[in-house]
């Protein structure tokens, strides 16, 4: 092995440590902070999920520098192949991960004009602080209604789930055919 071909496999293992990880940990944490409804944190994880997706092809690309034409290799065919699917899944995971971060927003959105009101027209209408209190349950019921009616983004929460669980498990496969085979 030449020292460049010993850099480009340097720089393979580098890119592949610090995107894959980071870009793992961001996928497979979406669902919990949805399930939180902590909008910010999932719109952290999304922007993370895409730059280091596209981090993601700086590790294809030096490894089609390290294969040097040689793709008739089974197990490198199939560690591209696998590359791909796992590329594609992250796109769908990506776009869910942006429907859920929407639908968390407009939820809280709807929940903020319901509770704000009731408090405002208490003081208006110049009834007691003790009245006034007597509402704030009522507010609160208000906007529990919405858990109720069931859970936000819980489509996109499953998906996320099961995809980023099946995009682990591909970049697992990766490691280990490159591995066995290298």
């Amino acid at each position: 092995m030449s020292t460049s071909d010993r850099i480009l496999l340097l720089l393979h293992i580098g890119f592949a440590i610090f995107t894959l990880g980071p870009l793992t940990a961001a996928t497979m944490s979406t669902p919990r902070y949805i399930r939180k409804r902590d909008v910010v944190v999932v719109r952290y994880l999304h922007r993370t999920t895409q730059i280091y997706g596209i981090g993601t092809l700086g590790i294809f690309l030096i490894g089609l520098g390290l294969a040097k034409g040689d793709l008739a290799e089974v197990w490198l065919t199939v560690s591209m192949t696998l590359f791909v699917v796992a590329l594609v899944l992250l796109l769908i995971i990506e776009r869910d991960q942006r429907k859920a971060a929407h639908l968390l927003e407009v939820a809280a959105a709807g929940a903020k004009p319901a509770a704000v009101p009731a408090r405002p027209a208490a003081e208006e209408a110049g009834e007691g602080a003790a009245e006034a209190k007597a509402e704030e349950p009522a507010a609160g019921g208000a906007t529990a209604e919405p858990v109720t009616a069931g859970e936000i983004a819980q489509v996109e929460r499953g998906r996320l789930a099961a995809m980023s669980g099946v995009v682990a498990l591909i970049w697992l496969v990766i490691l280990v055919l490159m591995v066995w085979n290298g």
